[in-house]
This record gives C-alpha cells, sequence and structure tokens, in this order.
C-alpha cells in the first residue's frame, strides 16, 4: 500500500505540474489533460461496485470486456485512422501515400506495444507469468503493469487527439474511451478480487491504472507538437497500439469463460455506440 501511495501521489504531482506549466496558455493540452483525467475518473468509478463488495456473474464480466473491445475497436476505426488519412492528405500526401504512412504507424504501435508486453515482467489474466525475472516480482505489481499496458494506449490516443485539428472528434474519443473505462475498472478490480486481493487494495489498484491515461494524453500532446508532420503517424501509432489491446489481451480474456456469445454481443454493441458517438459529436 505504501508503493501504490507513493507512485499516486507522484502521478498526481506530475499531472499539477503539467497543467501549471503548460495547460493555461495551450488549449490543446487542457483538453488532453481534461480528457485524460476523464478517462481516469472512469477508470475509478468502475471499481466502486467492487469497494462496495458487489458480486458479477462471469457473463457479465465477459460482457463488459466484450463492450470494451467494441469501444476501442470504433475509437481506433473513426476517431483515429481515418483523422490520420485525412491529416496525410492534407499534408500533401496521395491516396497510396497517406495510406502506407497510416499503415506502417498501426504498424509500428503494434510493435511498440508487442515489445513492451515482451520487455516489460507482467503477468496476463490468461496465460499467467511472462518476461524476463517474472516470478522475482510480486504479483500485485504484475498485474499492474499488465493493467497499464491496457490504458497506456488509450491515454496516448487522447493526447494525439487532441493535438491534432478535430476538438469535436477528440472529445468524441475521450468520452467512449471512458464510457470503455467504466467497466474496465470494474473487471479489473474483479480480477484483482478474484485472485485473492482485498477490497480496498484491488479498487486501489484499478484506480492508479487510470492514471496512466492524463499521463499518456500529456506525452502525445509533446510528441505532436514538436512538428505537425508527425500527426498522421501519432495517430496512427496510437491506433494501432489500441488494435493490439484488443486483439492481443481483451478478446482473448472476454472469450476464454465459454462466453463467446455475450461477448460478441457486447462488442457490437460497444462499437456501434462508439460509431453514434463519434458521427454526433464529429
Amino acid at each position: 500500500m505504501l508503493g501504490f501511495a507513493i507512485v499516486a501521489a507522484g502521478a498526481l504531482i506530475l499531472l499539477h505540474a503539467a497543467w501549471q506549466s503548460l495547460a493555461a496558455s495551450d488549449p490543446r493540452m487542457q483538453g488532453a489533460l481534461l480528457g485524460g483525467t476523464m478517462a481516469a475518473l472512469a477508470t475509478a468509478l468502475g471499481t466502486v461496485p467492487v469497494l462496495l463488495s458487489q458480486q458479477f456473474s462471469q457473463r457479465a464480466y465477459d460482457s463488459m470486456l466484450g463492450f470494451g473491445a467494441g469501444v476501442m475497436l470504433a475509437a481506433s476505426s473513426f476517431s483515429l485512422v481515418i483523422p490520420a488519412l485525412n491529416a496525410a492528405k492534407a499534408q500533401g500526401a496521395g491516396g497510396w501515400g497517406a495510406g502506407g504512412i497510416v499503415g506502417m504507424g498501426i504498424l509500428v504501435g503494434a510493435a511498440l506495444l508487442l515489445a513492451i508486453d515482451r520487455a516489460v515482467p507482467h503477468e496476463h489474466f490468461v496465460k499467467g507469468l511472462e518476461g524476463p525475472q517474472a516470478r522475482a516480482m510480486k504479483r500485485v505489481w504484475l498485474f499492474v503493469l499488465a493493467i497499464s499496458l491496457h490504458n497506456l494506449p488509450e491515454g496516448l490516443a487522447i493526447g494525439v487527439a487532441f493535438a491534432g485539428p478535430d476538438a469535436l472528434g477528440a472529445q468524441a474519443l475521450a468520452t467512449g474511451i471512458s464510457i470503455q473505462d467504466v467497466p474496465e475498472g470494474m473487471v479489473v478490480a474483479l480480477a484483482l478480487r478474484s485472485v485473492g486481493y482485498g477490497r480496498v487494495l484491488s479498487a486501489g489498484l484499478g484506480v492508479l491504472s487510470g492514471l496512466v491515461e492524463p499521463l499518456a494524453a500529456v506525452f502525445g500532446v509533446l510528441v505532436i507538437g514538436l512538428s505537425a508532420s508527425l500527426l498522421p503517424w501519432g495517430l496512427a501509432v496510437a491506433a494501432g497500439a489500441m488494435l493490439f489491446v484488443i486483439s492481443h489481451e481483451i478478446i482473448p480474456e472476454s472469450h476464454r469463460k465459454g462466453h463467446e456469445a455475450y461477448a460478441t454481443c457486447g462488442l457490437m454493441l460497444g462499437f456501434v455506440i462508439m460509431m453514434l458517438l463519434d458521427t454526433a459529436l464529429g
């Protein structure tokens, strides 16, 4: 618990410093911080039922995972890939050139997440321990690292979106990710609770995992701020990272207990809701 408190305090101090030094004079940074913070708060909200000792069936758990995957899939498509193509074309690229830039960016994003997945000791909920010296780390921090891998591309996507010219699209993306983060926070805390951790610790680690998102959002704005030409690449890399998480983590987890139909229905519903949000707000 002491380590949790130290990490959480450090993250809050960093966010406050970023707000003081950058957000007041940079509306893009302000939007990214607000969007990332909204996502973090949504993650925290999802842990409340676990803190109150509410129980959920495995079927509901898998349906919520599927819903989150659908939201992320639509967000990567409508709020990242399509704007990335438009940004590349606005910078003078032709149809093939824009497609090549975005395609390469998607592959780079997926490759980065794969490299992190292989290099950082962590624990999958399905496959167990992975990575160098994984057994030397406490299981609770292995879970936190795995959860952070999930939230990293979401926060990055929010920051990159707010760094672009489409503020309404960025708001739609942040809203969609926040909606997805409510059940995600819940299933994270439930997963920790199911392997024996206490209510407070499970909820606290779920809240901590959400703090990755505003930090990653700040980083996304800073990177795109270096050069406008990086915008299509940033959007595409964020999309690739999100697609990797969907395929590598969320869908396998939602299907492993025999509730594929419920998980798929959740995915379809999440996709449609995020698509409607993006269309209505964008």
